[in-house]
């Protein structure tokens, strides 16, 4: 059977990891194929730590980078503790992750993201 996976991992999955064992779990799937949907997107520093490791891994023979949209929302007020320590005021909600060669965001608004997702080579 051929086709594209997609893989949507609930927000109480996600709670249950570390920053670190989700990026390592986005990117061991992204490089196998797999499209990655996370119910509750990935905070601006995981993003940023997401892609600082794909760039490290980037082989263009084998796997030629990501592809990542998500939906970002303010959070209420940010406390004093987030001002302290330089925490962004947004957290993540709906992200899709994929193997750039296979995710291409079409249209990206406030509350709707268009992919084409076309099957690996």
């Amino acid at each position: 059977m051929s086709g594209v996976q997609v893989d949507l991992i609930s927000k109480e999955r996600l709670e249950k990891m570390t920053s670190m064992e989700k990026i390592r779990m986005i990117l061991d799937q992204v490089k196998n194929g797999v499209i990655v949907v996370l119910e509750k997107g990935l905070t601006p520093e995981e993003q940023a730590k997401l892609i600082e490791m794909t760039m490290l891994e980037i082989d263009q023979e084998e796997f030629v980078g990501i592809e990542i949209e998500s939906y970002m929302r303010e959070r209420q007020k940010p406390g004093l503790l987030d001002r302290l320590f330089g925490r962004s005021p947004f957290e993540g909600r709906l992200t899709m992750i994929g193997p750039a060669n296979q995710l291409k965001t079409i249209k990206k608004e406030e509350d709707l993201i268009s992919a084409l997702i076309s099957a690996g080579n």
